[in-house]
């Protein structure tokens, strides 16, 4: 180890590392309720059973695989944002049926899979500007704000204006006390910040009779409705290259962008201040979405949420194995996590589409060829419910407006080929 990381040069005790992979775990548990909530909104026809077992058993596969080959303490579950992407853009906007969309799933996991073992990661990752990659992150926030806001039915559609301010119920009230509840553990760095919101509201939900207990607290886990039932010939279609293509490069983003935050907050970097087992990392990541298409969830991700554990304390896989453990509990648990109602989960959303917001802060867009790529992917994803679009549009404008500003030669080669394909991906996108 570099002597210039002397933080990471001794291995924390076991005790430490086991402290910080539960605390880890209990900072992004609430994936195992909010992620089948919104997989299975009504209209995808996937299971909440299904979907909550494939969540966990991917979390408990990729982030032990974390641990014991990649060797750092990162967790793994499916990705917020795409996971809103997969069940109300690709399943409910574009009416593709949910098998396929999980086949889509498994051949991003792929394609990203390849990716991550060439150059052509680097490659993809330093071509894309800070603008368009901190404009996507600040388009998903919007678009889970939305989502949220729309479950609270404090957003409603409006054939007039498109949406407008719904009415104000007392369900909506409790849910947004519970927000303010969130917020304050939040600000008190509390592991517990998301799984205690959903619950408190959910419990006020059963007190005043909204919610009906479940007449077991446990099952056995649901390996039969969505598990190995992807459609792998029917998700390779061309029009579905766009989507596949989104998933690859929105993982991608996120990826590097948690590793790199982790990274400083842990001192796992090497001498050149990178990332520490960046590839080894990725490598997960891939494998993580690849097999979210078989178990049947959506794309996995590493999970920032891990900075957590590492605030404790956490430094090795030693931290990665541990949270994992605690995953696996939770396979019996599907009757006590499907009694907690929509309005329970929607301020999560909320919550996490205002942090994601604040890679507002990163951006630079002090020129016009600079500002307006990054509006339009921000304002892109939420309007047309699409990562796709606004990714594609934002290539093309960045691309675009460099040349017509004389900025040609600070355009990479691979961004040459991405607004390239961008081109082609609208084209067959608008062919159907």
């Amino acid at each position: 180890m570099s002597e210039r990381n002397p933080e990471v040069s001794t291995t924390p005790a076991l005790g430490t590392e086991v402290l910080a992979g539960i605390t880890t775990f209990l900072t992004m548990s609430y994936i195992v309720v909010v992620n089948p909530a919104i997989l299975s909104t009504p209209g995808t026809g996937m299971s909440f059973t299904g979907v909550m077992t494939a969540t966990v058993v991917l979390s408990f596969l990729c982030t032990l695989l974390m641990g014991l080959w990649a060797r750092i303490p990162y967790a793994v579950a499916p990705g917020m944002g795409l996971n809103a992407f997969f069940a109300f853009t690709i399943i409910l906007g574009n009416r593709v049926p949910w098998p396929v969309a999980l086949g889509i799933v498994f051949w991003s996991g792929v394609l990203f899979l390849a990716l991550s073992l060439t150059p052509a990661r680097t490659a993809i990752a330093e071509a894309i500007p800070v603008h368009v990659r901190g404009g996507a992150a600040v388009g998903i926030g919007i678009l889970l704000t939305f989502l949220g806001f729309k479950s609270l039915g404090l957003v409603v559609a409006n054939p007039v204006t498109l949406v407008s301010f719904g009415p104000i119920t007392t369900q909506a009230l409790v849910a947004l006390a519970g927000m303010l509840g969130m917020v304050v553990l939040l600000r008190r760095k509390s592991p517990f910040a998301f799984l205690a919101g959903i619950a408190g509201i959910t419990l006020t939900g059963v007190l005043l009779g909204w919610v009906k207990a479940p007449p077991s607290l446990v099952a056995a886990p649901d390996f039969t409705s969505v598990f190995l039932k992807l459609d792998f010939l029917g998700s390779l279609r061309l029009a579905f290259l766009p989507a596949i293509l989104s998933i690859v490069l929105t993982d991608l983003f996120d990826s590097l962008s948690t590793f790199v935050g982790l990274a400083h907050a842990s001192g796992l970097k090497d001498d050149r201040g990178e990332p520490l087992r960046v590839k080894e990392g990725l490598t997960v990541d891939a494998i993580a979405t690849l097999v979210a298409g078989l178990l049947g969830t959506s794309a996995g991700t590493a999970y920032i949420e891990s900075a957590a554990g590492i605030e404790v304390g956490g430094r090795t896989g030693r931290t990665s194995v541990v949270t994992a453990l605690c995953f696996l509990p939770l396979l019996v648990l599907s009757p006590l996590a499907g009694m907690v109602p929509a309005y329970a989960t929607a301020p999560v959303l909320i919550l996490i589409g205002a942090l994601l917001f604040r890679s507002v802060r990163t951006l630079a867009i002090e020129t016009l060829e600079e500002a307006v790529p990054a509006f339009l992917v921000a304002v892109l994803i939420p309007l047309t419910f699409s990562i796709t679009q606004g990714l594609l549009w934002g290539f093309l404008a960045h691309t675009a407006l460099f040349v017509v500003c004389g900025r040609a030669r600070e355009v990479r080669p691979m961004m040459w080929v991405l607004a390239a394909f961008s081109i082609l991906l609208l084209v067959l996108e608008a062919r159907g």
